[in-house]
């Protein structure tokens, strides 16, 4: 069954050749093999179709039925069919022309080209994420050529036509079959499709109209972004061949971790270890926060595992729109301690404590339910039997 181009592009069949262009830049952008790496057979599949649908000759046999890029070139060749190793545009060339010396009628291509989008990766502190930051970024890419401004050619020159193909950017090759004489079209191997050669190059780029260059850009990261998000800087990616547009950059962030607190979206963890007469007594402590130091009101009886929540002092929320809607909470999650050593005066003294709390002897409470100990009700149960 022959793929579906149209859909793979998003377009209606209908679509103008400039609605096509348009959907698949959009496509390549997001799954662009150095942007988004997990989606290499998605990028080949919309290249493939935009390939297709941008050739008028390859258009026409989808729109058909057919698939160009099938054995056979019109969706479904067979074994002992006389047109395989044929496209349909070259049988329909066959009958209409071609073999007397026409061309495909496809023109070369155009030098400039679109530029590839590039990634870098930046590392950021969760506090540089919490508040945002302002960088200065040392990039690799190609730009334009400021010799040649692009066109490739050196002061004074100008590209030339192939000898080659003649400017058709192609050539042809001709086949017997019990048809007569099929002609088939492939792209020029002298100037690459273009139609034009540059045979006196810029020293400078070499003919390409771009150059290697480093340089310092600045980008500003939004509060509240988090590990993996990309902040994306159009046209600041890499200038296409022949002086194209140049593609977008995309900065990604890579959180590094905290040595206190631990994310999880926009809320934030930490662990406070407290002593046991603290959590038995209660007190009022000092607590670092992103935001300063805040007091953390022990309650008197405190338990070991209990969770104190802060609200508000967690981290910004970040909607896609890359605005800010508030703020997560932050988690408070108490150790108690219990010491292991103890000198002579602090056992007495815990004696006294268990002593006046009738503690002496303690029994295993079932479920942290009175009752008797955990022994006694195992000979009640068997007493029972």
């Amino acid at each position: 069954m022959a793929r579906d181009y149209y859909g793979t592009l998003g377009v209606a069949k209908d679509a103008t050749s400039e609605e096509i262009k348009r959907a698949y830049r959009k496509l390549a952008r997001q799954l662009h093999p150095d942007v988004n790496p997990g989606a290499e057979a998605e990028f080949k599949e919309v290249t493939a179709a935009y390939e297709v649908l941008s050739d008028p000759k390859k258009r026409q046999v989808v729109d058909l039925g057919g698939d160009p890029l099938e054995p056979g070139g019109g969706g479904g060749g067979r074994g002992g069919d006389p047109f395989a190793g044929f496209g349909l545009g070259d049988i329909m060339d066959a009958f209409f022309g071609a073999s007397a010396g026409g061309g495909s009628g496809r023109g070369p291509r155009s030098r400039v080209q679109p530029g590839s989008d590039a990634l870098i990766r930046l590392d950021m502190t969760l506090e540089e994420c919490a508040a945002g930051a302002t960088r200065e970024l040392t990039v690799d890419t190609a730009v334009l050529c400021d010799l040649c401004r692009g066109s490739g050619c050196r002061e004074g020159t100008s590209p030339a036509t192939c000898d080659t193909c003649g400017g058709r950017g192609e050539v042809q090759s001709v086949q017997r079959s019990f048809l007569g004489q099929v002609v088939t079209a492939r792209p020029c191997p002298v100037c690459r499709g273009y139609g034009e050669v540059v045979p006196d190059p810029c020293q400078q780029c070499g003919g390409d109209g771009r150059v290697r260059s480093r340089r310092t850009i600045s980008v500003q990261i939004p509060a509240g972004v988090a590990e993996g998000m990309r902040v994306r800087l159009a046209g600041q990616g890499e200038v296409g061949p022949g002086g194209g547009p140049a593609g977008d950059l995309y900065v990604e962030v890579e959180e590094q971790p905290h040595e206190v607190f631990e994310r999880d979206g926009a809320e934030l963890h930490c662990s406070v270890r407290i002593p046991m007469t603290t959590a038995a007594l209660g007190a009022v402590l000092p607590l670092a926060t992103l935001d300063g130091d805040e007091e953390l009101e022990i309650e008197p009886g405190t338990q070991p595992g209990t969770e104190l929540l802060l609200p508000g002092r967690g981290m910004p929320k970040l909607r896609s729109s890359g605005r800010i809607d508030g703020r997560g909470d932050l988690h408070v999650h108490l150790d108690v301690v219990v010491p292991t050593k103890l000198d002579a005066r602090q056992t007495e003294i815990l004696r006294d404590l268990a002593a006046a709390r009738g503690e002496e002897e303690p029994t295993l409470a079932h479920n942290g339910k009175g009752g008797g100990g955990l022994f006694s009700r195992l000979r009640s149960g068997r007493g029972h039997r």
